[in-house]
């Protein structure tokens, strides 16, 4: 290769001229500040700045982006998040040899020159000119971190960042001139605390804190001279002195710093010659970004709080803002988990569902009167692998979740719940046959659905009459689309409204139909814990709350969402209702469930077809519901295997209650044992026989007694009892037409 001479052939005018382009430093420099002539060295700003003296007076600091940490109730981290991961520090907790070790190596003579070295500028000039290039910059560590600011002003916007970084006359003008005003107004100590809180070191880490414990897994205050000169060398190029991916090239790098240290006698040749034999000394701490690495399975939890600081109006006015101050981060948010009852609610799922099942399980804990989510885990952990999703299975939609599931017939206390508010009385009681069509139902609107496609119940040998504590016990199909036919769909649909009820896809835009109280709208765990925690609270339903507290960087308080509950019915419907759900664990399908040492209540749910199955009960101070299924509602669960056992079909008291008991229990150990405030349900003796054949009008149900007209203190209409028909074969909980999509129902 022939030899190029020096210069590259340019003549020096030419050499200036190139040096002061490509560094973007013009005769505005040399002018003492005053010139806003580029054009003097044949050079532009036009489309930039329009000159020095145009330029704003003040340069804007935006606070520095910092990770904000998700914490438990106890106070204990769950997740750290950030969109730069740097805790900002003073001075004074800095090592003095990252100090020396910056300013040797970026700008020797910062101390003695003001924003802008002139002397500086000459010595690079010469240099390039000799080199034929650009292989001296002279930006003033001041210089920098104006550079800097403009980045962090940029965001995560790619175009506004290469706007702030490019190599421009008039970028460069900018730079010069805010230099100078933060000289005045920060003072060298202050520029250097904030450039070393700014700057990038590689490997996610921005700031000198974030950087030692990235690269030493130490506190900056702590950082040796070698550790310092490795830190120092970094920044000028983050990836070409990476030490984890080059670590010769970063060990250059280091012992050039220490050679300037020493030339500079911030260190001996001594020191500087011993430090250069040694290693880096690596201790590499893995970035620990977001939800992903949340312990103890809180991830879907940290996600939802995620969620809720993005949606709620008291974190900002506006969206964007909302979207800006968690980017900005250096919060310190303080939530509701309870750590107690999230590894047991993670224990109680992993010994029944494992995460390669074809099917899977979600569990959400909710407690009474306010509203507090203690606990949210599922058997699929959170993640981009096999067998794990970023789906969070136990909320709604909007909150990260999916289209939900029908939740069969755990729906029916809520019309058992609208039942009672209006008039009617736990005794109140219907033939409820093992078969028998839908009847008749008549929403808000008086809009009349009709379909007299068959419903029946599980079991050939459940036959009414029964009253309510009963069909609640034995989940009765028969007997709740009767009494949601009485009751009416209006009375039903304001009971689940009272209860936040909403569907898992959003808003209540409810499919109506006979079949509603069967459970053939989608909803979620976390509505599902909330709603029957209003049962526990004696009637107050209180909107999930995810969110203790929160402060900033300076310890202040951010506004949070507050606590909103509401009546959702009396108190004495409340306690009927629990009087009557601790039967079903007691003496029903949820035994399994049962606590023996606490009073439990609850009710299982089963849909059609075995796609989803539930249970979801409470005791005093714990809601608790768990679904299980296929979230792509594509596996009927018969003759399946999952968690190592093998069902022929799966009932809610199968999985879903053993997990709810383990959940549960583990979470309220060492807690306060109470009880529910139970009342007489004063029930008659079960009448003997069925009501005579009577061809009348198949579309209303019969009664018998024990109610009364809402309003009026009149008893209701007289029976009517129920025409003989012909069951299809294969139909359970009715057939594939009737409305309301889809019935559910079963245990």
């Amino acid at each position: 290769m022939p030899h190029k001479r020096s210069g590259g052939g340019l003549s020096t005018a030419q050499q200036a001229a190139k040096f002061l382009g490509v560094s973007v430093l013009s005769g505005v420099v040399l002018a003492g500040i005053a010139l806003p002539a580029a054009g003097a060295l044949g050079l532009s700003a036009k489309g930039t700045a329009s000159g020095f003296q145009d330029l704003p007076g003040e340069l804007k600091r935006p606070p520095l982006s910092q990770a904000s940490k998700i914490l438990d109730a106890n106070g204990g981290l769950i997740a750290t998040v950030y969109s730069r991961d740097r805790t900002v520090i003073p001075i004074q907790q800095m090592s003095p040899n990252i100090l020396k070790a910056i300013v040797a190596i970026e700008d020797a003579r910062y101390f003695e020159h003001g924003a802008i070295d002139l002397k500086g500028i000459l010595r690079a000039l010469n240099k390039n000119a000799q080199d034929g290039g650009v292989s001296e910059g002279a930006s003033t560590l001041t210089q920098q971190y104006v550079k800097n600011v403009f980045i962090e002003q940029a965001g995560d916007d790619p175009d506004k960042v290469a706007q702030a970084v490019q190599q421009t006359v008039g970028r460069k003008i900018k730079e010069m001139k805010y230099a100078i005003q933060v000289e005045k107004e920060l003072g060298k100590q202050q520029i250097l605390e904030n450039y070393l809180n700014i700057t990038f070191f590689g490997e996610q880490a921005y700031g000198v804190e974030a950087a030692a414990k990235r690269y030493f897994s130490k506190h900056a205050k702590d950082l040796t001279v070698g550790e310092a000169a490795m830190l120092a060398g970094i920044v000028q190029s983050p990836s070409r002195f990476d030490p984890v991916n080059d670590e010769q090239e970063s060990i250059k790098r280091r012992n050039l710093v220490l050679q300037r240290m020493a030339d500079l006698k911030d260190i001996t040749q001594a020191q500087a010659d011993a430090t250069k034999k040694l290693p880096l000394g690596l201790k590499i701490s893995k970035p620990k970004n977001g939800c992903i690495t949340a312990v103890n399975g809180a991830g879907f939890f940290c996600d939802y709080v995620r969620n809720t600081f993005l949606q709620n109006a008291a974190f900002g006015k506006t969206k964007e803002a909302r979207a800006k101050r968690w980017r900005q981060g250096g919060l310190t948010i303080k939530t509701t988990l309870d750590p107690q009852a999230q590894a047991s609610t993670q224990n109680g799922i992993a010994k029944h569902v494992y995460k390669d099942d074809p099917i899977a399980a979600a569990v959400t804990l909710v407690e009474p009167g306010t509203g507090k989510i203690r606990a949210m885990a599922q058997s699929r952990p959170y993640g981009f692998g096999k067998n794990e999703t970023q789906i969070n299975l136990s909320v709604d939609r909007n909150m990260g979740g999916g289209a939900g599931y029908q939740p069969g017939s755990t729906m029916k206390p809520f019309t058992a719940a609208a039942a009672l508010e209006n008039g009617y009385l736990p005794a109140q009681q219907y033939p409820a046959p093992y078969e028998m069509p839908f009847p008749d139902v008549t929403d808000c609107a008086n809009n009349n659905y009709t379909d007299h496609s068959p419903v029946h119940n599980e079991d050939e040998k459940e036959k009414g009459p029964y009253a309510m504590p009963e069909a609640l016990q034995k989940s009765i199909n028969t007997y709740f689309v009767s009494l949601e036919a009485e009751v009416g769909l209006c009375n039903v649909t304001k009971m689940m409204n009272n209860l936040g009820m909403t569907k898992a896809a959003g808003g209540t835009n409810w499919k109506l139909g006979a079949s509603f109280t069967l459970g053939s709208n989608e909803a979620s765990p976390l509505n599902m814990a909330a709603a029957y925690a209003a049962f526990a609270a004696r009637g107050t339903y209180c909107v999930p709350l995810a969110i203790e507290s929160a402060t900033d960087t300076t310890g202040k308080p951010v506004p949070v969402p507050k606590a909103n509950c509401s009546q959702a019915m009396s108190e004495t419907t409340a306690d009927t209702i629990n009087t009557m759900l601790k039967g079903v664990v007691d003496d029903g399908t949820g035994a399994k469930a049962g606590l023996e040492d606490r009073a439990t209540a609850g009710k299982t749910g089963t849909t059609n077809d075995r796609y989803a199955a539930w249970f979801v009960g409470y005791t005093p101070n714990m809601a608790a519901a768990v679904w299980i299924g296929d979230p792509r509602h594509a596996v009927k669960m018969y003759n399946i295997t999952f968690g190592g056992q093998t069902y022929d079909k799966v009932y809610g008291a199968d999985g879903p209650a053993p997990i709810w008991k383990d959940s549960v229990s583990g979470a309220l150990e060492g807690k306060p044992v109470e009880s529910f405030n139970e009342v007489p349900l004063n029930i008659p003796e079960k009448p003997t026989g069925t009501p005579p054949p009577n061809p009348g009008n198949p579309g209303k149900p019969g009664h018998t007694t024990g109610a009364t007209t809402a309003g009026t203190g009149k008893p209701p209409a007289s029976p009517n009892p129920f025409p003989s028909f012909t069951i299809p074969p294969g139909i359970i909980g009715g057939g594939n037409g009737h409305s309301g999509g889809g019935t559910g129902g079963n245990r």
